[in-house]
């Protein structure tokens, strides 16, 4: 398999599968004398790992990741940085019974039919275990945007859960961490927890909508025409496994809008220049305005269900399937942290980009 690597000069490669041995990161094009440590990349696993709670998976993964190469003495070499998270509590005979069979909504006849073989035991690379090694990869961006950009914040939480949304009058940033859905409407979370109860034991599966935010990035990060910002974030997101929508700022809701709903006005403040709102999410012509960058994602429902589905055999034959194991009711509640990690290798990609190309060379605006 090939195309495994995101990234211009902040490169990743992602390698493993869901019940091989190990799945993990290299990671190259870091800049060197950063500081790191594994405890300060577990924290962000932790952040994403299975079994914390009984909206998730109840596969019980420790994510321990290990740092092989480029980190001597705590700081960055400038070489590639190894990364690696061993498999430890993998049940492939639960996916025993569907070696024959493809499961409706999952990557498994796909792959057959590019491949011509598929990894089963939970879906190999197409796993959302995978993405354990790209919040390894986000938490030494993360570390590397700290320290290049101090004051830089990335922020991930949940809006939506089917047809269920926050209300944003309630927005409370403190109430991220205080649920188990990284929801920042405490009443919106204690609904949710009452229907995904409900769901979880029907076995059934519900999707939602995750909103990532960037707080005091500089204006500038991005390319006009191919190498926008907007285009990486979006390609970023849409990686993601089971993510099939992304939006910028306003979005599809744009729309609806007419031309002088949706253009921010610009005014000039003490230290430059201060828009009206933020439809734009941040981003106009591919290029950062210096405002919070604003990107969201949809998060299909998971395709693991206990309900009867219909589908074919490897040799064409119709048939039902039930897919047993242990699955998430909700991956979209995993897949913040894995949003905001996304996000990070991103904006230190275009901040590389930008001081390579661009320098110090900017335009400034009021003297």
């Amino acid at each position: 398999m090939s195309l495994n690597t995101f990234g211009h000069l902040f490169r990743v490669t992602t390698w493993g599968e869901s019940h091989g041995p190990a799945l993990g990161a290299t990671v190259d094009g870091c800049p060197p004398g950063i500081e790191i440590d594994e405890a300060q990349l577990q924290h962000w696993l932790d952040r994403r790992k299975p079994g914390q709670n009984k909206f998730t998976t109840q596969r019980r993964e420790p994510d321990a990741v290990r740092i092989l190469s480029g980190v001597f003495e705590g700081r960055t070499t400038g070489t590639s940085v190894q990364l690696m998270i061993e498999n430890t509590d993998q049940r492939s005979k639960d996916y025993s019974e569907i070696a024959q069979k493809f499961r409706p909504g999952h990557a498994d006849i796909t792959y057959f039919q590019k491949y011509g073989l598929r990894d089963y035991r939970g879906g190999g690379r197409s796993s959302a275990r995978e993405t354990a090694a790209r919040v390894a990869a986000g938490g030494l961006a993360r570390a590397a945007l700290t320290t290049l950009l101090p004051g830089i914040e990335i922020r991930g939480y949940m809006v939506q859960m089917g047809n269920h949304g926050v209300d944003r009058a309630r927005f409370e940033d403190a109430q991220i961490d205080a649920n188990p859905f990284w929801c920042p409407d405490p009443q919106a979370a204690e609904d949710w927890a009452d229907y995904l109860s409900g769901l979880r034991k029907s076995g059934e599966s519900v999707g939602a909508i995750i909103e990532v935010v960037a707080r005091n990035a500089p204006a500038g990060l991005g390319a006009p025409v191919y190498g926008k910002l907007d285009t990486d974030l979006a390609a970023a997101m849409m990686s993601i496994n089971a993510v099939k929508g992304v939006e910028i700022g306003e979005g599809m809701a744009s729309a609806a809008l007419t031309g002088s709903q949706n253009a921010d006005e610009i005014f000039m403040g003490e230290t430059g220049p201060v828009y009206s709102s933020n439809h734009a999410g941040g981003i106009l012509g591919g290029i950062s305005t210096g405002q919070e960058i604003v990107v969201r994602f949809a998060v299909k429902p998971t395709s693991s269900i206990l309900t009867p589905r219909k589908t074919i055999t490897l040799s064409g034959e119709e048939t039902e399937i039930v897919t047993k194991g242990r699955h998430d009711p909700c991956v979209g509640i995993r897949a913040v942290p894995v949003g905001e990690a996304m996000m990070a290798c991103v904006l230190l990609d275009h901040l590389l980009l930008h001081r390579g190309q661009v320098g110090d060379a900017g335009g400034r605006i009021g003297g």
